[in-house]
């Protein structure tokens, strides 16, 4: 009986990191694939002026989502479990009236600070959006702290179903919005504005439904309680506070390394752009075209990454056990997983660019530019897992002051390159600024292990997969364009060609990777439909139980 209790936390663990990983790449999915319609719906112009304003929207998100939650979770876990209840409830309660404060702070330095934002960003009309969503950092500190309070509980289940609904709200809100406005004829501006109100609409829905889940289950009770009993002595206020913004805002640093890059072109690619002699209206529609990237990056990474981050909870959870082989392995295997998927989506998107860009946004303008983007794809992998190894493994600060460094590169780099090479200057100071912030994570990380992550044969085989897969999809390629001679080159014909690809391209790409033995069997077993991907694999690195039973 006596090792029953741990084995019960352990699997409790891991069931709620997996409820919360689902939740995740939900929202992932929804994030990146409701920019398509909305980009068709407002054009290129109408999508500009969306993205230059959800990088401020994006800090919320993070703040809400990551950082806080987890401090706060992690502490008043430990609270709890020291039997100081009346301390977790202080707890739970100063962090919400800090946070509060810290909110009602960023409110008002985005709302009073809008104007000058806008001439910051060489766009005036863009003031009622930047308001618009300054509203959002009035809620967070409310869901911050519940989330905190049930994930600090084991529940995750309130996190989860708070978050996946605020997301589709907020893109419901977004796409019917803007849709009745553009049809009203409304200006992109106000279309822009209605677009954004999304923000406010699932910030509110998620607050409604974590303070149901607090009065079904009359938990509220517990923060009236402290309120009474704010006067007693319990731990200090310095305290919580010191906690909350040095590991708090740390964890939240290490989440917001793609906005400070989308933050950098949102304040200067647009201005540098005009300042270089293009007309405005054409500058916005080049940034629009620009834009166009995110959506393509966040589809790219969001297997890789979600497949490797769901394994992080296992190696934390190890490294508590000291367990140093088992850690080991699946720091390689998480590792394994984000350069096999990174490599794959990256090369394979690149090759059809141009058909998917047309098949997703109608034209293929930019094609060459998005090209360059996508090596964003591996690279935000890479860096994603690596900084989500390293929290699991306490280390917090080194992360969260590299990608603090993205901002300053990739704001000087567009001051260099965007004047010469007006967007896919831009592509490449992305490219350039977050190869710099990989590299500094990779040395840090390699220095923390005696032994090699990779070895020769590992990249041999993926570079084999990649090549073979290239191929083909020039191959598919080239093969359509001969069978579509003389037909007019449209939606349909490219969304063929992007979705053919893909299959031929994928399947090749992942047949090579297995059967190179780089993953073995009971590793695919971790992965959804694994059984299916072990088909894959040679019949002698199958388990005998496996070939049977197959």
């Amino acid at each position: 009986m006596g090792n029953l209790r741990p084995v019960n936390q352990s699997k409790d663990l891991f069931r709620g990191a997996f409820i919360l990983t689902i939740a995740a790449l939900i929202i992932k999915i929804l994030s990146a694939v409701y920019r398509i319609p909305f980009q068709n719906i407002v054009g290129d112009v109408g999508f500009y002026i969306y993205q230059q304003i959800y990088p401020f929207y994006g800090l919320a998100v993070v703040l809400t989502t990551t950082g806080f939650p987890v401090v706060i979770s992690k502490v008043y876990a430990e609270l709890k479990e020291k039997g100081n209840g009346i301390n977790a409830e202080k707890f739970l309660l100063t962090s919400y009236i800090f946070l509060q404060l810290f909110g009602i702070v960023c409110f008002l330095v985005l709302y009073t600070g809008s104007g000058q934002i806008a001439i910051w960003m060489n766009d005036p009309k863009l003031v009622i959006l930047l308001k618009v969503v300054s509203f959002v950092f009035l809620l967070f500190p409310f869901v911050s702290v519940i989330r905190g309070f049930y994930q600090g509980k084991g529940d995750m289940v309130p996190t989860a179903v708070s978050q996946v609904i605020e997301q589709m709200m907020r893109v419901a809100t977004i796409l019917l919005l803007s849709f009745y406005f553009t049809k009203k004829g409304s200006s992109p501006y106000f279309v822009g504005g209605a677009a954004m109100f999304g923000s406010i609409t699932g910030s509110l829905v998620s607050a409604i439904i974590l303070f149901t889940f607090l009065f079904i289950r009359k938990e509220w009770k517990m923060f009236s309680q402290s309120i009474k009993r704010i006067g007693e002595p319990s731990i200090g206020s310095k305290w919580i506070l010191n906690v909350l913004f040095s590991q708090g805002l740390a964890i939240c640093i290490c989440g917001m390394l793609m906005i400070f890059i989308q933050m950098a072109d949102s304040l200067n690619l647009y201005s540098l752009l005009v300042s270089g002699g293009v007309n405005a209206e054409a500058a916005k529609g080049l940034k629009g075209v620009f834009d166009r990237g995110q959506p393509l990056i966040q589809l790219g990474t969001v297997v890789g990454t979600s497949m490797s981050l769901s394994l992080v909870p296992l190696i934390s959870s190890e490294r508590l056990k000291k367990n140093s082989e088992f850690l080991f392995h699946k720091i390689n295997l998480t590792m394994k997983i984000s350069v096999v998927f990174g490599v794959g989506a990256t090369a394979g998107l690149m090759t059809i660019i141009e058909p998917t860009n047309i098949m997703l946004f109608k034209n293929a303008s930019g094609s060459s530019m998005l090209g360059v983007l996508c090596f964003v794809i591996l690279l935000n992998t890479l860096i994603s897992t690596i900084v989500a190894i390293m929290q699991g493994m306490g280390k917090i600060g080194f992360p969260a002051g590299v990608t603090i460094m993205a901002f300053p590169i990739k704001y000087g780099l567009n001051l260099i390159l965007v004047p010469h090479f007006k967007t896919m200057g831009a592509a490449l100071s992305t490219v350039i600024t977050l190869t710099f912030i990989c590299l500094l994570l990779v040395f840090k990380f390699k220095k923390m292990f005696s032994h090699p992550i990779f070895t020769a044969t590992f990249f041999k085989h993926v570079f084999m997969a990649t090549m073979v897969m290239i191929l083909l999809l020039k191959g598919v390629l080239i093969t359509t364009h001969f069978l579509n001679t003389g037909v007019p080159s449209g939606r349909l014909i490219a969304s063929f060609e992007a979705i053919g690809s893909v299959c031929i391209g994928g399947i090749a790409f992942l047949w090579i990777v297995l059967r190179g033995g780089i993953f073995p069997e009971e590793d695919l077993a971790l992965f959804p439909f694994g059984s299916k991907l072990a088909l894959f694999l040679r019949r002698e690195d199958r388990s005998s139980t496996y070939v049977k039973k197959n």
